[in-house]
């Protein structure tokens, strides 16, 4: 790309709100002053920067509010089909609406249709990175990496491996886990924005055999991610603790196989004993919060002060589709629900504590945080713009914010996907809004400031 100076009303979180109480930083009429390879050189006042740069080209974005890429920390590629299976606890919802929609990702047109679908719920809703959980098929998941560097986009996904209690046609063996894994991990891993994260889908579907057979990828590949699913559901849990009557609790079914790190993130985290909480925070591993997933299937209430008092990190995922969508602003909204719902126990939220959750924590949590998660010099400009459509509700609210945190509670409260103008990852545009015209640099940085409202 050319070196371009992007004008615009920009929030972000160089660090966490739950250390940092100065955490959210703005700009009302602020510069990023991006480079030829998509990295942030500088960030600030737009006034300071272009007075340094008068000769780069100039993008402003009016109107609404620029913030990071988000980061999704937990969704399923093969269930984008299968959003809104409504009124299922978890296991009765994966038998009748996840299982069979995966299965038919045997078929590779299939497959190829429901990668496009979901690559394209991602982008249009401004995430920009997501930790995949992929399909049970090989095919499929090199369908879906070739699919993704298409699209710009940066994932960590990987094979699901199981061996018990699923469909049979989504079984496989540790054997030829082990040789599917390797194979998917030297054609992808590393490979443009795509990393492979080992996959077993959890403990009750994965014998001790799936897990040694995931734990050999991963000492043969050390810079590979993990993740799978832990203490969602309380059958799922009592199940689990029967098929593994030698381990101390779920999280040890994974700990005894050598499979959690620094890279090591696991889903849902709803049911935790004290002692998992040590043990995640021990090896550094992070907690993918998905809050609307939680609700829809009535597995419970995320506990989120006992992980951040414990020093477990945590991220936020949609868990498309036992989630409700691919909005990250529902997700954050959903996660400050929770906490008030849970009183004394919850842990209040703020504005800020949204976004960070949304952007830098997912980055965080997927060992990228000095590449990507906020505006920072050095970091990729990975960006959604969110420019409310005019007459909107949100376009009415953002035009009466008083503050940035207050325009920032507005996006979250009342943010869609029809609100999502434009993406970038790594400079690169991956996608806009029909009907809004794409930004392109000026030589001329005449234009009124980027404010807030319209």
């Amino acid at each position: 790309m050319t070196p371009t100076l992007f004008r615009a009303t920009f929030m972000h979180t160089p660090s966490s709100p739950f250390t940092d109480a100065g955490a959210l930083r703005t700009e009302t009429d602020g510069g990023l002053l991006v480079d030829g390879s998509g990295v942030i050189v500088q960030s600030g006042d737009f006034a300071t920067l272009h007075a340094a740069h008068p000769d780069t080209p100039v993008t402003t974005l009016r109107g609404g509010v620029l913030l990071p890429g988000f980061i999704d920390t937990h969704v399923h590629y093969p269930q984008v089909r299968v959003i809104g299976g409504l009124g299922m606890s978890l296991l009765d919802w994966l038998d009748r609406c996840a299982l069979p929609e995966e299965a038919r990702l045997a078929d590779a047109p299939y497959a190829r249709a429901v990668t496009s679908e979901f690559l394209h719920g991602l982008r249009s809703n401004g995430t920009t990175t997501a930790l995949v959980f992929g399909a049970h098929f090989k095919g499929a998941m090199d369908l879906f990496f070739e699919a993704a560097a298409d699209a710009g986009l940066r994932t960590v996904a990987g094979l699901v491996v199981s061996d018990r209690l699923l469909r049979g046609e989504l079984h496989t063996t540790p054997e030829r886990a082990y040789s599917e894994g390797k194979a998917l991990i030297e054609r992808w891993h590393g490979v443009g924005r795509a990393r492979y994260a080992v996959t077993p889908r959890f403990s009750l579907s994965a014998s001790e055999g799936i897990l040694d057979a995931c734990a050999a990828l991963m000492t043969e590949y050390s810079d590979v991610h993990f993740t799978s699913h832990i203490n969602e559901n309380l059958r799922e849990v009592q199940t689990v603790r029967e098929l593994f009557p030698g381990s101390l609790d779920y999280l040890d079914t994974y700990d005894r196989a050598g499979l959690l790190g620094r890279r090591s993130v696991l889903a849902h985290s709803v049911h935790p004993t004290d002692r998992e909480l040590g043990q995640m925070a021990a090896h550094g591993c992070s907690a993918a919060h998905c809050p609307c997933s939680n609700a829809s299937l009535g597995s419970g209430l995320f506990p989120l002060r006992r992980h951040v008092h414990a020093g477990v990190h945590v991220a936020l995922g949609t868990d498309v589709g036992g989630g409700t969508g691919f909005s990250m602003l529902k997700e954050g909204l959903q996660a400050y629900f929770t906490q008030q719902l849970l009183g004394a126990a919850g842990l209040p939220l703020t504005p800020a504590h949204l976004l960070y959750l949304s952007t830098r924590a997912g980055a965080e949590a997927l060992d990228m945080g000095g590449q990507i998660g906020d505006f920072s010099p050095g970091k990729a400009f990975d960006a959604v713009w969110l420019r409310p459509p005019e007459g909107s509700t949100l376009d009415t609210v953002l035009n009466h914010a008083s503050s940035p945190p207050e325009a920032l509670a507005a996006l979250f409260a009342n943010g869609t996907q029809a609100d999502v103008a434009q993406v970038w990852v790594g400079g690169d545009r991956v996608y806009v809004r029909s009907g809004v015209p794409a930004a392109a640099p000026q030589v001329t940085a005449a234009d009124p400031p980027p404010v807030l409202s319209s």
